[in-house]
């Protein structure tokens, strides 16, 4: 599927029109952004007529070496990120490739899946796109605006994530008085700990893509003395990404100390588990010392005759249950 966004000139700022072309309908002239979702073959036949272009396919969207993600071909531009989507075949969100492709101020973008931000921008461009004159409205400044509704959309779920954690910690280290219950609630806190951290994780290696376009960008915009308020724009968003990978690092730290101090919860009460095996052992092993001593087979013991012998066995190995018990109790082991 095709969407075709073309310029809106009015009385106010300047907006993008966004319609879907069909396969037999020819490419306005005046389209600033092809926007390419999950295209056929015809689809990317089309597109490289009308753009003097190569469409990667999805197989090689999915490299992960820097000059396959990033190089310049017949004048062409072209540059992949991956941008945090709910992909389609799983439940949880994952990274989904999207390329994008500058030529003669035109932008393509080729991706297979949905993230909120394209939707996101859809929104805003549809609205608006700035404050200059419709000709303004250029493949590099969609490019720009779909970085930032990138990053904007990463620093959402930052901070949805920053606040589920919190509350997290907080059950981590409140007091339960029903063990099995805090059992169960240590190994949710685990399960919770895991999704979290893939999900971060996922997000900086999003932050880590879409820096290294920018990077490029700002290199090519300072090379071809592009216009200062574009490259201000990718300075700009620049320093916003670097500052939520921080924040992403900060909160990936802090994943690691609640995982490392619910393993030591989980260890104390294994502890505590081994802790009771362990005493009643040592409960038991004078009044099996006493059993072992009276079970031997010889005729020569006196108390074998002896009508209180049997009671004072058994009150002995009471006894010797007893003490040890009390003595660990003086201790405050138990």
């Amino acid at each position: 599927m095709i969407f075709i966004h073309q310029p809106l000139a009015g009385a106010g700022a300047p907006t993008l029109e966004r319609r879907s072309l069909e396969l037999q309908e020819a490419i306005p002239e005046d389209t600033v952004w092809l926007d390419m979702i999950r295209p056929t073959r015809e689809e990317d036949l089309k597109v490289e007529a009308f753009m003097g272009i190569q469409v990667p396919t999805r197989e090689e969207m999915k490299d992960i070496e820097p000059s396959e993600l990033l190089y310049v071909e017949e004048g062409a531009r072209y540059m992949t990120g991956r941008v945090l989507s709910k992909v389609s075949d799983s439940e949880e969100p994952g990274l989904a490739g999207i390329t994008f492709i500058l030529r003669e101020a035109k932008l393509v973008t080729v991706r297979y899946e949905e993230p909120q931000a394209f939707r996101m921008y859809a929104l805003r461009a549809g609205r608006a796109t700035g404050n200059g004159p419709a000709t303004t409205i250029s493949g590099e400044a969609i490019l720009a605006g779909l970085i930032e509704a990138v990053i904007d959309r990463a620093a959402d779920v930052l901070q949805l994530q920053g606040e589920r954690i919190d509350r997290l910690s907080g059950k981590i280290f409140e007091a339960q008085a029903d063990p099995s219950a805090r059992n169960t609630a240590l190994q949710d806190t685990l399960r919770a700990l895991g999704r979290h951290g893939d999900l971060i994780s996922k997000q900086r290696e999003s932050l880590v893509s879409m820096e290294r376009i920018l990077l490029s960008l700002s290199a090519t915009y300072r090379t071809n003395k592009a216009p200062r308020e574009l490259r201000e724009d990718v300075r700009s968003t620049l320093r916003d990404l670097q500052s939520l990978e921080e924040h992403a690092t900060f909160l990936a730290t802090k994943i690691q100390f609640l995982l490392d101090a619910t393993l030591g919860l989980v260890n104390l009460e294994q502890n505590n588990i081994i802790k009771l095996f362990s005493v009643m052992a040592v409960v038991f092993m004078p009044p099996t010392l006493i059993a072992s001593i009276y079970g031997m087979n010889f005729k020569a013991m006196p108390e074998l005759e002896w009508p209180l012998g049997y009671p004072m066995a058994v009150a002995m190995m009471v006894v010797a249950a007893i003490l040890p018990y009390a003595f660990f109790r003086w201790k405050r082991w138990l």
